[in-house]
């Protein structure tokens, strides 16, 4: 009986090696992996998780229009998820928003493609906000603001006034080399609304020369002294290949209100897409740290004016469907 019990659990050793050895067990089992049929429900849930999510975040692009109060106003990039890419990034985990792929829609109508007209913010749609910093005076407070931007790693958008940057050629330098755009202002800050177009287009000529002299960069943005422009202003601008600019939110600086006033003056008008203006004033210099904290609390980026008037979609992701 031991020898048949032995020659019994011999054979069926044999039998096991000859079928894990056979190779048409192993097309068998790779069948049953493969079979789309036998794909498991983590996955088959997976799939529609992302497929909810496309459906939820989907956003048709907006083209750049002028608007009957804001003027020139940018599009917006519309955004899809793209799902086989974020099914693949997620599929050997559980479902998370931070990885779904977008691709951005570009828009149909572009700013560029506007007739010539002023800016006066960005799209109402993008959460990002630009500082506006006009420089032709009050060099004593331009270190402290530019070590606060630096310490928020914010970059804003200074517009310099043409004969400044040629009596302070070091300061237009820092400001450039820690990042900052670089707009132009005029020469020597005159009213833009009465003056005639051979003197508009020297004042704005005259002055991108030397900051591209004083900087290497080349302004693209024109921010007439006061806001003052005529229809022809701007003409004379965009023939020189630039827009005007000028601001959605004035912190009325130059009349030295309190750093507390600023902040409340900026923080209960700003809105996405919204341009801030302001100068190097004793005041804003000690309400800047506070404004850039309140701001990136109420969840706007701060940006450049090329930054917020590009098209880029920011995508602000929902976390509650992770759960």
């Amino acid at each position: 009986m031991k020898t048949k019990h032995l020659l019994g659990l011999g054979l069926i050793a044999i039998l096991a090696i000859l079928i894990v050895n056979n190779p048409y067990t192993t097309i068998y089992l790779n069948g049953l992996v493969n079979d789309p049929q036998l794909v498991n429900s983590h996955q088959d849930e997976l799939y529609e998780q992302i497929e909810i999510a496309a459906e939820k975040y989907y956003t048709p692009p907006q083209d750049a229009k002028i608007d009957r109060v804001w003027k020139a106003m940018p599009g917006y990039n519309g955004i899809k998820v793209d799902i086989k890419a974020s099914y693949k990034k997620m599929k050997s985990g559980t479902f998370d928003s931070r990885k779904l792929v977008f691709k951005q829609i570009p828009p149909k109508v572009h700013l560029d493609d506007l007739p010539t007209a002023p800016i006066y913010r960005a799209h109402p749609e993008k959460p990002m906000v630009s500082f506006l910093i006009n420089v032709a005076w009050g060099n004593e407070y331009l270190p402290s603001m530019l070590t606060t931007l630096k310490k928020h790693n914010v970059q804003a958008t200074f517009f310099l006034e043409g004969r400044w940057v040629k009596e302070n050629p070091e300061l237009a330098k820092m400001i450039a080399a820690d990042g900052h755009e670089l707009g132009n202002h005029s020469y020597t800050h005159p009213k833009m609304e009465i003056l005639g177009d051979a003197k508009t287009r020297e004042e704005i000529i005259k002055t991108n020369e030397i900051i591209e002299a004083t900087t290497g960069e080349n302004p693209v943005w024109f921010g007439p002294p006061a806001g003052g422009f005529r229809d022809k202003t701007l003409q004379i601008a965009s023939d020189l290949n630039m827009k005007t600019v000028l601001w959605t939110v004035d912190t009325i600086d130059w009349q030295k209100p309190s750093p507390e006033t600023i902040i409340e003056r900026v923080i209960t008008k700003v809105h996405p897409g919204a341009m801030i203006l302001m100068h190097p004033t004793d005041s804003t210099a000690k309400a800047l740290d506070r404004l850039i904290e309140q701001l990136k609390d109420k969840n706007l980026r701060i940006g450049t004016v090329t930054k917020l008037m590009d098209e880029e979609h920011i995508i602000k992701l929902d976390q509650q469907m992770d759960k």
